[in-house]
């Protein structure tokens, strides 16, 4: 579903990826792991298109997400082509991005009906879906600064989820939380995970929540993989001393 070839990304002389190479198969939860500025947000970033890789490519589901063919050449994509691959990717963010203007049923409709050129009775019937489904039935008329940091959080999953998405990205989300929320939002992913068959890639630092969950756990070290491993082999009996140094710490510090 997802594929880095040789993916470099650089910015200025700083390599944040270096030649790197990972897949991820229909339906797996891959969690990357890893130190602050070792390159994970990145690389949701570049599958996202909110950066461009300085070389290598990336494809989602067999197509080329950085390049093009025109002609007989491949070619930086452009903006309507990587729109068009793009669609099958939806993305939860640390600080969830909802529209502050707008209430929450018109958060989760605004992009199917725009985007997917559903009508506005099918989006709304998906929206309310979604919201029993993290459920915030009862505040489908709220504005976001009505809710608290783990319902804006929940309303953030359930738009990326009205957008159909075949991936997920998740990109720290619950650093933004009080940590008596944190639960509730890691449950829910886990439901979400369990009764889909959505690919997700995970950036995380809840290891719990990595172990339970993922079907493989990536650490990540100066833009490269050091590790590729099922989770009990990876938090259990780690090969590489990078990985053992970073989980004493975190779960020290956990």
């Amino acid at each position: 579903m997802i594929r880095f070839d040789d993916v470099v990304k650089r910015f200025g002389d700083v390599v944040v990826l270096d030649e790197l190479n990972f897949s991820v198969a229909p339906g797996e939860f891959v969690t990357l792991i890893g130190p602050s500025g070792s390159g994970k947000t990145t690389i949701l970033r570049l599958l996202m298109t909110l950066e461009k890789v300085t070389s290598g490519q990336i494809f989602v589901d067999g197509e080329c997400l950085s390049h093009m063919q025109r002609g007989s050449r491949l070619v930086p994509a452009d903006e309507k082509y990587q729109r068009k691959v793009r669609q099958r990717i939806g993305m939860v963010f640390q600080q969830f991005n909802l529209f502050p203007n707008m209430k929450v049923l018109q958060n989760l409709t605004e992009a199917p009906i725009r985007s997917l050129g559903l009508s506005r009775a099918e989006a709304e019937e998906r929206a309310l879906e979604l919201l029993e489904l993290v459920g915030l039935t009862e505040k489908v008329n709220a504005h976001p600064s009505q809710l608290s940091g783990g319902q804006q959080q929940r309303v953030a999953i359930a738009r990326a989820l009205a957008m159909r998405p075949d991936m997920l990205l998740l990109d720290e989300v619950t650093s933004a939380l009080d940590p008596e929320l944190v639960a509730g939002v890691l449950a829910l992913l886990k439901d979400i995970a369990s009764s889909t068959d959505i690919t997700f890639l995970c950036v995380t630092h809840e290891m719990n929540f990595a172990r339970d969950v993922s079907d493989r756990v990536l650490m990540f070290d100066h833009g490269q993989i050091v590790e590729d491993a099922v989770p009990d082999k990876l938090f259990s009996e780690p090969d590489h001393e990078r990985t053992r140094t970073f989980l004493r710490a975190v779960l020290e510090r956990g």
